[in-house]
């Protein structure tokens, strides 16, 4: 039975590992639980987030039972589940927040680095500590790099040690480190600043991330452009470039300059625009007094 609860709560889909006296370790079972849920959201949902039952852990990774009588073949399954999971996460168009107390280990590090947000309490600790047990870091350990170079990385999975969210922070991979009675707020306050946006733009810029990451600086440039074309077929885009300008010209007044995005045919008769302000920005800025 996958140890896995799922609940919607406003437009939020919380998926939640219920293992806690095994730290919420992973079964095969709960991966194919998790997949199931990611991929099938109801269609109120706007974002995904992941949790951990109780305080001591958001999940250990996979049960160190999972690996106990593998051969090459079923062993090749087993870590088939694991990146299906991961895969899941990471190209879903909805964004997606870990909320992360206490330990994030092994296959659970790997989906908080498939996440586009992080928050994490002041007391978690992470860690990939496959070597440990004798076997690679593989799927979605790949993404580590990019969060904290290679370096670090390197040191991470093959020392298989604990590392204080303190050191995840300063490395770049997480977004906010709270105390734990902040973590739910903290967490959705992002979100939120996420999902008040289109679905369509979310789901475009999410591709693009994974062209990114998987081709190199022309093509994915070259995806993007196509990208920035297709949201015009959804009806929504241009209710809301409609929108942020109608929203900029009652923003507009004496005392502020117009926003991004405003059109110069739409500021008032005789006002500067936004590149003469440039100009003259630069120009009225103090030159530097050599000593």
């Amino acid at each position: 039975m996958p140890a896995v609860e799922s609940h919607v709560t406003d437009d939020v889909l919380y998926i939640t590992f219920r293992r806690p006296a095994q730290l919420n370790a992973f079964t095969v079972a709960d991966l194919r639980e998790i997949t199931a849920l990611v991929t099938q959201p109801a269609d109120q949902v706007r974002a995904l987030v992941f949790a951990g039952e109780g305080t001591r852990s958001f999940s250990a990774g996979m049960h160190v039972d999972t690996f106990a009588d593998l051969g090459p073949a079923s062993a090749r399954r087993v870590i088939g589940q694991v990146r299906d999971c991961l895969a899941a996460v990471r190209t879903t168009p909805l964004p997606t927040a870990a909320m992360i107390n206490g330990y994030c280990l092994g296959a659970a590090f790997e989906l908080a680095l498939t996440c586009d947000l992080r928050v994490a309490t002041d007391d978690a600790q992470f860690g990939l500590p496959e070597v440990k047990v004798g076997i690679p870091s593989v799927a979605d350990a790949a993404l580590l790099a990019a969060y904290v170079g290679l370096g670090r990385a390197k040191e991470i999975i093959l020392t298989g040690d604990l590392y204080p969210a303190a050191d995840l922070d300063r490395w770049g991979l997480l977004n906010r480190v709270v105390p734990r009675a902040d973590l739910e707020a903290e967490t959705l306050g992002l979100l939120r600043r996420i999902t008040r946006h289109t679905r369509t733009v979310l789901a475009s810029q999410k591709r693009l991330f994974e062209v990114w990451q998987n081709t190199p600086l022309s093509e994915g440039i070259r995806v993007s452009t196509e990208e920035f074309a297709r949201v015009f077929e959804a009806p929504e885009t241009l209710g809301q470039v409609r929108s942020y300008r109608s929203s900029m010209r009652e923003r507009r007044g004496p005392a502020g300059l117009p926003g991004a995005g405003l059109s110069d045919a739409a500021l008032p008769e005789g006002s500067p625009t936004p590149d003469q302000m440039r100009v003259r920005e630069v120009n009225e800025t103090p030159a530097v007094v050599e000593p």
